[in-house]
């Protein structure tokens, strides 16, 4: 009881301090084109020459080139890293940090999805704190402020052009540590949906549950504001319109735009609301296999919401009514067992798996116990879990 009290207490300060700390926002530009807007207005800042932090991945398939092309066509120098993988580990942001000191460096634009932002993120704190990314970690650690950062976000689901928070892995205990600090809040972001065109059916359905994740997280959290829950609803009607076209058929600009939004809706509602117990159970599971953090969030989303109803039913029933499945005429329990079916049924309409056989049985105490550790420290959720019921949900995900 003493240890639930403290977290809650916990949980109240971090309350106070989103409401009375700033937290900046990025120049956002938007729409078609808007990818060489934000090139343009790069130029325009004289900043000197770029490091621009992608992965092969995108290399690959052209999106790169196009922006390199924004780049050199407005008179912007800049060196490629494009060793950011899935997951990003501290070895990949010192080496794009050795590379941004080599090339003489002023700046940094991050082309892609969460992990190369967030790597870039790291790199541009590491420039200017002389501090081992460990002790970045944890919340408000970043003291100085970052070098220049852009962001042109090539998926639509972790919201990171606009938040104040960074997730690396140590390789050494394959642990997912959060750097959490208003100061890595990009100066500018660009949502291009010619960008995002070419995503694959099924990074498509795993990002736009990974936002999904961020507003319903956000949502039913303690920390919910008036604020939050806006964008929190906003983030929602869009995802229930668009995923499941965009899924179908990702050529539609509208339809790419309006993910682009939602996403970015999200990550304005759980920066300062926080997250929960799925993205804690999450970001171990792709510490631990290697699992896609939006697969691994949409694995854990309805677990996670069916152990929260006993003490957040209002709220989610409240979800249930913004995307049409919820009944007026039925009570709380009713509808808010709806939402955590109209969740599957989004998995299941996008053809996502429903279990994670990769699950170790001999990990799953130790998955349970970073899980409690990271939500416990961190998420102001409506429901503190026991080992025994962690460990429960765990085995439901590995089934």
């Amino acid at each position: 009881m003493l240890v639930k009290a403290t977290h809650k207490s916990y949980m109240k300060a971090l309350k106070i301090a989103a409401r009375v700390i700033p937290i900046p926002r990025p120049t956002l530009f938007t729409g078609a084109e808007s990818a060489e807007q934000l090139c343009e207005a790069i130029s325009l800042m004289n900043l000197g020459k770029l490091l621009l932090v992608t992965d092969k991945a995108l290399v690959g398939v052209g999106i790169v080139d196009q922006v390199e092309g924004y780049l050199r066509r407005h008179g912007v120098e800049f060196v490629r890293f494009d060793k950011v993988t899935p997951d990003p580990t501290y070895p990949q942001a010192e080496e794009g940090l050795a590379v941004y000191k080599r090339e003489s460096c002023m700046g940094i634009l991050a082309v892609g999805g969460g992990s190369p932002i967030d790597c870039a993120k790291v790199i541009a704190a590491r420039v200017t704190n002389n501090k081992a990314i460990k002790k970045l970690a944890g919340l408000l650690k970043v003291w100085r402020s970052p070098a220049p950062l852009f962001v042109i976000p090539t998926t639509a689901g972790t919201g990171s052009e606009v938040t104040v928070a960074a997730v690396i892995s140590d390789p050494a205990n394959h642990q997912k540590t959060p750097l959490m600090d208003p100061k890595l809040v990009p100066l500018m972001a660009a949502l291009d949906p010619q960008l995002m065109t070419g995503l694959p059916p099924h990074i498509t359905a795993a990002t736009g549950m990974d936002a999904l994740t961020h507003a319903v997280e956000a949502y039913i959290s303690l920390n919910a504001t008036t604020e939050t829950d806006a964008y929190a609803i906003a983030a929602l009607k869009l995802i229930h319109a668009n995923l499941i076209a965009a899924y179908r058929d990702g050529q539609s600009l509208k339809v790419r735009l309006n993910m682009a939004m939602a996403s970015y809706y999200a990550g304005l509602a759980f920066t300062k609301a926080s997250l929960g117990y799925t993205h804690a159970i999450a970001h171990n599971l792709g510490a631990k296999y290697g699992t896609p953090h939006g697969a691994a969030n949409a694995l854990a989303l309805p677990h996670v919401l069916e152990v929260s109803i006993p003490s957040a039913k209002a709220r989610i029933s409240n979800l249930a009514k913004m995307v049409e499945v919820g009944d007026e005429s039925k009570d709380d329990q009713t509808n808010a067992c709806a939402f955590v079916d109209y969740v599957v049924s989004l998995q299941e309409a996008m053809n996502m798996p429903r279990s994670l056989p990769d699950i170790k049985s001999e990990d799953i105490t130790q998955i349970a116990k970073s899980a409690i550790r990271e939500a416990n420290w961190n998420y102001p959720v409506p429901h503190y879990l026991t080992l025994g019921e962690c460990e429960q949900l765990i085995e439901k995900i590995k089934a």
